[in-house]
C-alpha cells in the first residue's frame, strides 16, 4: 500500500525554530492597542503593524469573537477604531493575582502614601521597561498619575533608576536602547554619560531622584525593595515640582527607604523571591 501523504499544518512547520507568525501578529496587534491613544482604525493598525490589510482583517475579526478586541461600534471612537478588550484586562489581572509578594507590597504603598501624603507607586523591571503594578493617590492629587499596567523607559523614571544602579555596565548595554537614549520630556537624561552619572548618584546617596523626566512638573523619589537580587521591585513618591524643596525630598526619601528595607524583610521572612 502506498503511503499516504502527511498534511503540514503551516503554523506548526518549523515549530520551535522560530515564532509562529499568526501568534505573533496578534501579540503585535494587541501590543499596538495598548499604547496611546487606545483606539486604532484599520488604517493605523496596519501603519503600526505593516501587516497585508487581508491578514489583519481576519485577525481583527478573530480578536473581537474572542473579546480581546472590542469594534469600533464599542470602543468609545467616533473616528471608528478598534480598542482593547475585557479578556486582555481580565488575562493582564491575572499577572497582580498570582504575585505572591504584591499584597504585602499594597499595603507598604498604602503606608507610605499616608504618611508621605504624595501618590505612591510601586513597579517593575521588565527589560529596560518599568511597568506599574500598583498606584496610590493622595488625597489632595489633582492631576492624573501612572496607572498599573503602564510600561515606561526605565532610564526616565526614579523607579527605573533605583533599579538600573544595581546592573553591571554590561547588564545596562543590554537593558538600554544605545547612548543616545530618547527623550521623554526636554528634562529627560539624553545619553549614557549623563545616565551613567545619575546612576553613579543613586548608589552613594541609596535612593534615586528624577525632575520632569517624564512628566513635567513632578518630582519623583524612588528606592528599590531588597528581597531578590538583582532586586525587581521599587517604590517612588510623585510630588509637584513646586513643593519639591531639597528638605522635602529628604523627608519622602527617607520614609521611603525605611518602609521599603522592612518590605524587603517581610517577604524574605515569607520565602518570597
Amino acid at each position: 500500500m502506498a503511503a499516504q501523504p502527511v498534511e503540514i499544518d503551516p503554523e506548526s512547520e518549523g515549530a520551535g525554530r522560530g515564532p509562529v507568525k499568526s501568534a505573533e501578529r496578534t501579540v503585535r496587534i494587541l501590543q499596538a492597542l495598548a499604547q496611546p491613544p487606545y483606539v486604532l482604525s484599520v488604517a493605523q493598525l496596519q501603519e503600526r503593524t505593516g501587516y497585508p490589510r487581508s491578514s489583519l482583517h481576519a485577525l481583527l475579526r478573530t480578536l473581537v469573537d474572542l473579546d480581546w478586541i472590542e469594534p469600533p461600534a464599542a470602543s468609545g471612537s467616533g473616528a471608528g477604531g478598534y480598542g482593547i478588550g475585557s479578556q486582555a484586562l481580565l488575562t493582564g489581572t491575572a499577572y497582580l493575582d498570582r504575585d505572591p509578594a504584591l499584597p504585602l507590597a499594597l499595603a507598604t504603598v498604602e503606608a507610605v502614601r499616608d504618611e508621605t501624603r504624595c501618590t505612591t507607586h510601586i513597579a517593575r523591571l521588565e527589560g529596560g521597561n518599568v511597568v506599574y503594578l500598583a498606584t496610590r493617590e493622595a488625597a489632595d492629587a489633582h492631576r492624573g498619575h501612572s496607572r498599573v499596567g503602564r510600561f515606561l523607559p526605565a532610564y526616565a523614571t526614579s523607579l527605573g533608576k533605583a533599579l538600573l544602579a544595581e546592573r553591571t555596565a554590561a547588564e545596562l548595554d543590554d537593558l538600554l536602547p544605545g547612548d543616545d537614549l530618547p527623550q521623554l520630556t526636554p528634562d529627560t537624561v539624553a545619553d549614557r554619560a549623563a545616565l551613567d552619572a545619575e546612576l553613579a548618584e543613586v548608589r552613594a546617596r541609596g535612593w534615586a531622584l528624577e525632575r520632569g523626566q517624564n512628566l513635567p512638573g513632578t518630582v519623583c523619589v524612588g528606592t528599590r525593595v531588597e528581597y531578590r537580587i538583582p532586586a525587581t521591585d521599587a517604590i517612588s513618591c510623585s510630588l509637584p515640582a513646586d513643593i519639591a524643596t531639597d528638605e522635602e525630598v529628604e523627608r519622602v526619601a527617607e520614609i521611603l527607604t525605611r518602609h521599603a528595607g522592612r518590605l524587603a524583610r517581610e517577604l524574605r521572612a515569607a520565602g518570597i523571591r
